[in-house]
C-alpha cells in the first residue's frame, strides 16, 4: 500500500520524502521489518523519536513523527499532532476497515467490563452470530484463543487482530475498552456499533489524576460510537452513568429503577445465582442465571441493553443470558468435598471487593475468610480503602502479596495494613487466627503459603474468597513473571488436606 494513500487526511507529508509501497506498521522499532513504516510516539517513559536511527537501519522506509526531525535521504516522512490518533486511523486503512462491516461492541467502565462482554458474547451465539471477543482474559474465535498482554491492545495490533478474526469467519466483535486504551487513542479506527457503560469508581488515578479525567476518557467512546451512527447503553443506577446519560442524550438505559428503559422488576439473589423479571420497550423475558449477586443483575441487564439495542431479538437475549458459561476468574467457584465455598474473583478495586464481598457477606456464611493484596506499581491510594473493606466485611482478612512488580511487598502491605487496622487494631498470630471465633486478620506474604492456610481452616459452610487476581496465570516480582494461578493453587492445598 502506497505511503500517501495510507495516511491521505490523517498526517501531512514532510519536504522531500518518496511515496515507497509500505508492508508493515509498526510502533517497537525493535519489531521493524523492511518496508514498514514507524509511527515515533512520545511514551510515559520513552520517546520513539529518538529511536528513528534504529528503526531506519532496520528497514523502516518511512517515519510518523509529531515533531520536525531530520530523517535520513531516502526515507519519507510525514508528521502529525497526534501521532497515536494517526497510528490507529492509519491501521485501519492498511487492514481494509476490518469492523465496517462487522457488530462491533466496545465496553467500558471500572468494574463489569469482562463479565459483560462473556454475557453479550452469549447473546451474539445464540443469536445465530459468530463472534469474536477481545479483552482482560484473552481474544479468542472459535477455538482460537491467544493471550491478552493489555485489556485493549494498542491499534496496529488490534486492527491485525481484528482484520485475522474476520478473516476467519468473525462477523461479530466484543471488545473491553480501557481508559487507557481510550486515552491514548488504540480504538480509533474501531466502527463501534453499540457502546456500553457499567459504572465509575477511583481506579487507574495514577494515570488519570483525578475521576474527572478518568470520566472524560471513558466518555470518548460513546463520541467514537456517535461518528459511526451507533447506540450507547448506559447503567443509569450509577452516578456517572447518570451524567453520562444526560450528556450524550440518545442512548439505551438501564438498571433497577423505573426510569431505566431496561429493568429488572423483580429479582432475587441466592447461593444459586440469580432470578429476574426484566422489562424491555418491547416486553419482558424471565432471567436465571448462575452468576451471584446485585452488581451481577447490573452486568446482565447492561448486556441485555446492548443486545436489545443492537436489534437482537428479547427470545434470542434471554436464552443466550440465561444459557451463558462462567466467567473465568470472576467468582468462580472450586469444587471441594468440605462443604465450602470457594470463589477466585478478579476484585482488584476497593469498589469492586465492597461489591463482592457485602454480595457473599448477604449469603451468611458460617466464617467469611477474605484473602487479599494490592499490586506494586500502581494507584497506592487503594491500598488502606481495600484493607478497611476487607477487613470490615470478613471473619477473618489475610493480608498477601499480589502482583508486587518492582515495589517491595512488605512495604505494599503496611499501606494495607493502614486500613485493616482501622476495624481490627491488632493482628493475630496464625495460631489465633485458626483457634479463635471472632474476627481478625493476619498478614501471610507469601501468596501460595496463605492460600494453603486458609484451606486448613475450612468447615463446612464457610465460605472463602480469594481476591485479587482473578483468572490470571502469574505473578509479576520485580519485572519478571512467574507463574501462579490462585485456583490451582486453592486445588493443590484442597489435595494436601485430603492427604493428610
Amino acid at each position: 500500500m502506497k505511503l500517501s494513500f495510507l495516511l491521505k487526511d490523517i498526517a501531512d507529508p514532510l519536504e522531500g520524502g518518496q511515496d515507497p509501497e509500505i508492508s508493515g506498521l509498526f510502533y517497537d522499532s525493535r519489531q521493524i521489518k523492511p518496508g514498514g513504516l514507524f509511527f515515533a510516539l512520545r511514551g510515559e517513559k520513552t520517546d520513539g523519536h529518538d529511536f528513528i536511527p534504529q528503526a531506519v537501519s532496520a528497514g523502516a522506509v518511512a517515519v510518523l513523527v509529531e515533531r520536525e526531525v531530520s530523517l535520513p535521504p531516502g526515507v519519507s516522512g510525514y508528521i502529525a499532532k497526534d501521532g497515536r490518533r494517526a497510528m490507529a486511523l492509519a491501521a485501519a486503512a492498511f487492514y481494509g476497515d476490518p469492523s465496517a462491516d462487522m457488530l462491533v461492541f466496545g465496553v467500558t467502565g471500572t468494574n463489569g467490563k469482562t463479565t459483560v462482554t462473556y454475557l453479550i458474547e452469549a447473546v451474539l451465539r445464540a443469536s445465530g452470530r459468530r463472534p469474536a471477543v477481545l479483552g482482560t482474559v484473552n481474544y479468542r474465535f472459535g477455538d482460537i484463543v491467544l493471550p491478552s498482554e493489555h485489556t485493549t491492545p494498542e491499534s496496529v495490533d488490534l486492527l491485525r487482530t481484528i482484520a485475522e478474526f474476520r478473516r476467519m469467519g468473525a462477523d461479530a466483535i466484543v471488545m473491553e475498552v480501557s481508559s487507557h486504551a481510550l486515552a491514548q487513542r488504540r480504538v480509533d479506527g474501531v466502527r463501534f456499533d453499540a457502546g456500553v457503560f457499567t459504572n465509575l469508581t477511583p481506579e487507574h488515578l495514577d494515570y488519570h489524576g483525578d475521576m474527572e479525567s478518568y470520566f472524560s476518557e471513558k466518555r470518548r467512546l460513546f463520541t467514537l460510537v456517535s461518528q459511526n451512527g451507533g447506540v450507547g447503553i448506559v447503567n443509569v443506577d450509577d452516578p456517572y452513568g447518570r451524567r453520562l446519560a444526560a450528556e450524550i442524550g440518545s442512548v439505551v438505559t438501564c438498571g433497577l429503577g423505573e426510569e431505566a428503559q431496561v429493568r429488572a422488576k423483580s429479582w432475587s439473589l441466592s447461593m444459586e445465582g440469580i432470578a429476574a423479571e426484566v422489562q424491555t420497550p418491547d416486553g419482558e423475558f424471565d432471567l436465571r442465571s448462575r452468576l451471584l449477586g446485585d452488581y451481577n443483575l447490573h452486568n446482565l441487564l447492561c448486556a441485555a441493553g446492548a443486545a436489545w439495542g443492537a436489534g437482537l431479538s428479547l427470545a434470542k437475549v434471554a436464552e443466550g443470558l440465561c444459557g451463558a458459561p462462567p466467567v473465568p476468574g470472576r467468582l468462580e467457584r472450586i469444587d471441594n468435598d468440605l462443604g465450602a465455598l470457594l470463589l477466585v474473583d478478579y476484585a482488584h478495586t476497593g469498589d469492586a471487593l465492597e461489591k463482592v464481598l457485602s454480595t457473599l457477606s448477604e449469603l451468611k456464611p458460617r466464617r467469611l475468610i477474605t484473602i487479599f493484596g494490592c499490586g506494586g506499581d500502581r494507584d497506592r491510594r487503594k491500598r488502606p480503602v481495600m484493607g478497611e473493606i476487607a477487613a470490615r466485611f470478613s471473619d477473618l482478612a489475610v493480608v498477601v502479596s499480589d502482583n508486587p512488580r518492582t515495589e517491595d511487598p512488605l512495604a505494599i502491605i503496611a499501606e494495607i495494613r493502614q486500613g485493616v487496622v482501622k476495624v481490627h487494631p491488632r493482628e493475630w498470630s496464625r495460631d489465633e487466627a485458626r483457634d479463635s471465633q471472632g474476627r481478625g486478620f493476619v498478614v501471610i506474604p507469601d501468596r501460595r503459603e496463605a492460600i494453603r492456610f486458609a484451606v486448613s481452616l475450612l468447615r463446612r459452610g464457610d465460605l472463602l474468597l480469594v481476591a485479587g487476581k482473578g483468572h490470571e496465570d502469574y505473578q509479576i516480582i520485580g519485572r519478571e513473571k512467574f507463574h501462579f494461578d490462585d485456583r490451582e493453587e486453592l486445588r493443590r492445598a484442597l489435595e494436601r488436606l485430603e492427604d493428610k
